[in-house]
């Protein structure tokens, strides 16, 4: 990750993290990186009149609960292409638990963020800068999308910025972490 998230608390924490974009906003078709083959593959597609509300991507080098690296919906001024890797100032995470089709239970947050390059966004510095209305919206894109693969996805807590770059801190997985 360029400008890393740092675990040493006694500096000061730089919160803009290197996110590799999946699925570019408005798109239909969800996309996911395989790391065996170095491509990105057609996951699914989503039914008419859904799509991703946001450029949507993971963190490199990050292992999540799932086994996934972290995912990170990213707020742009324009939807990015796929495979794009950018600076994203990390404003919030939806901490939540994700019900798989077998029954087993794994919590699968959400980081939110903003591209470091925006200007549309670039004002955006915590969760709490986003209305009730677009988190909400956010939540049930996440709940339906889930809902069409067979599973369900609650948000346990919205939390800030902070608790955004303590997750990316736990879930580093290179060895200069």
């Amino acid at each position: 990750m360029s400008r890393r998230v740092t675990a040493d608390d006694s500096k000061p924490a730089d919160d803009v993290i290197d996110v590799v974009i999946e699925t570019p906003q408005g798109s239909r078709n969800k996309l996911k990186y395989d790391p065996d083959s170095g491509r990105f593959r057609l996951s699914h597609v989503l039914p008419e009149g859904m799509s991703f509300p946001y450029d949507f991507g993971f963190v490199p080098d990050t292992r999540a609960d799932d086994g996934d690296p972290l995912d990170v919906l990213v707020l742009t001024d324009a939807p990015l292409p796929v495979g794009c890797s950018l600076d994203v100032r990390l404003i919030g995470t939806l901490e939540a638990e994700q019900r798989e089709r077998s029954g087993e239970t794994v919590r699968n947050d959400r980081l939110i963020g903003v591209a470091d390059e925006s200007t549309t966004h670039g004002d955006l510095k915590d969760l709490s800068d986003l209305s009730d209305v677009l988190l909400g919206q956010i939540e049930a894109f996440f709940e339906q999308y889930n809902r069409l693969s067979g599973k369900s996805f609650r948000v346990l807590h919205r939390r800030g910025a902070s608790a955004a770059r303590t997750t990316v801190r736990r879930a580093l997985t290179s060895p200069d972490r």
